[in-house]
This record gives C-alpha cells, structure tokens and sequence, in this order.
C-alpha cells in the first residue's frame, strides 16, 4: 500500500471542472502510495467536503486521484507504526465521517475511478453517490487476505451491492473487474480508459444543468427514505413533493415546460 517517502506535494488536490460551471473537483494526491488513505489525507478530504458543503456555488463535485491507482485503501505503514488501538479507533472513526460526508453534502459526488480500489478505497468508491469506471480499473476488499476482515468498508458495500455479492466480495479479497463492478451496482458506468474524464465531464454537466434546489433536495430525501418503513417513506415523500413545489426554481420548470421554453433556474 504506501511503499514509498511521502513528497512535499498536498495530498488533496481541488479544482474547477474547467469546460462545466458549478463542478468542483477533488483529486486524491498520493500517486507514490497508491493515494492510501492517511491521517493527512483524510483531514484534507474532510475539510475540503465541509466547505464545499457551505458553497453554493458548487452542484456537483468529482471525486478522482493522481496516478495509476484510485485508492489502495488506509495505508498500512501508518497504521502498523501505531500498535494503540486508541489511534486505530481514531483512525477508523474519521474515516468513516468522511464517507458518510460523501453522502450528506447537498452536492452529488461522482468518482472517477482510473485504477485499483481496494479495501477502504473501494468503500470510497461505493460511498460516492455515482461512479464512471475505467474499463481497467479494479476492486476488491482485500483486508480478509492480511487477517483482517474490512468491517467499516462493509458498511458502505452492503448498502450499495446486494447482500450475498458484498459478503462474497468481503470474504474472500478476490478483485471484481469494472464490468462485473457495474453489474452488482457498483459503479453506474464503465468506459474505455480514454473515455473517462470525458464521460464523467459530461454526467456531471447534465446534473450541474437542473435546478441546484431540486437535486439538493432529492439527494436529501433519497439517502433518508432509504433508511424508512414502505409507508414512512411515501409519508416523507409527499412532504417533500409538496414543499419542493412551492419552490421558485419548482414553478419556473413548470412554466417553462408548458410554454415549450427552457428554464431559468434561480436555485430558490
């Protein structure tokens, strides 16, 4: 995982997507350690997605990493340089604010896999709300091969593949490629590694284009009616419809459809 000297290099790179308005850009910066998931990288995301949260200037933020790799998981120089289950706790507790972050910033979050996503970056990958692969990249949660079952990239895993898939993948570390990825529900779209940067410029330019309140608010109740009994989640539902319909960007769509015009969102 993390094999060579750290550089002087940021671990977290941000960016404008520079041909679409309104999407922000996340580079993980650690392409020597295969972008492994360390103290100062996740203090990094973390601080970067709380602010992005408050920018409402942002609609979508592309989450992607420097070099061959996506993410090769927590790095495991770090963790076996700290034998205190005190610092692993610590560890795995601000690793998993920053997946769930991933899910309640209002913005979407796509991630651009290029390469390999094991272990914690492979519950990376199934924390973001969408996913453009490569047709090289790959992903496994390998833990269980180093006695160590990845309990916390379950979590997320098991809330995005179908049970008996995730456990498969979680017992026995063998990589998925990206087809198979997208056929449990991985990842949304698999592309010629040429294509990548393209594809998702243009996925993030579609949701960028529609009302920043009608996506702020459907993320919102997506990830919350989820969680809800059948009849609970169409009570939530409803309430929803109806405030969003009060909204200003909710009637300009409206008119704009009837008088065969294109809208002007105001994001209120």
């Amino acid at each position: 995982v993390a094999a060579a000297t750290e550089t002087n290099a940021p671990p977290l790179l941000r960016s404008q997507l520079a041909n679409v308005p309104g999407v922000a850009r996340l580079t993980l910066n650690r392409p020597v350690q295969f972008n492994a998931l360390s103290e100062e990288l996740l203090e990094h995301l973390q601080r970067a997605l709380d602010e992005l949260a408050e920018d409402a200037s942002v609609h979508v933020v592309v989450l992607d990493a420097a070099g061959r790799a996506f993410c090769a998981g927590h790095d495991l120089r770090e963790m076996r340089a700290h034998e205190d289950v005190g610092f692993h706790r610590d560890l795995f507790a601000r690793c998993s604010r920053v997946m769930q972050t991933l899910q309640q910033i209002p913005q979407p979050v796509i991630g651009q896999v290029g390469g390999v996503a094991t272990a914690a970056g492979c519950q990376l990958v199934a924390s973001c709300d969408l996913a453009v692969a490569a047709d090289t990249a790959r992903f496994a949660t390998s833990g269980i091969n180093l006695g160590l079952f990845c309990a916390t990239p379950s979590v997320a895993v098991s809330r995005t593949l179908l049970p008996k898939h995730a456990f498969e993948l979680l017992l026995t570390g063998d990589f998925l490629d990206a087809e198979t990825a997208r056929g449990v529900g991985l990842v949304n779209h698999v592309v010629p590694a040429d294509e990548l940067a393209a594809r998702v410029e243009a996925l993030a330019a579609t949701i960028a284009a529609k009302s920043p309140v009608a996506v702020r608010t459907g993320k919102r109740m997506f990830y919350r009616q989820l969680a809800l009994p059948l009849s609970e989640a169409y009570a939530y539902a409803g309430e929803v419809m109806a405030t969003n319909m009060q909204a200003e960007d909710a009637r300009e769509g409206i008119d704009a459809f009837l008088e065969k015009r294109d809208p002007s969102w105001k994001g209120r």
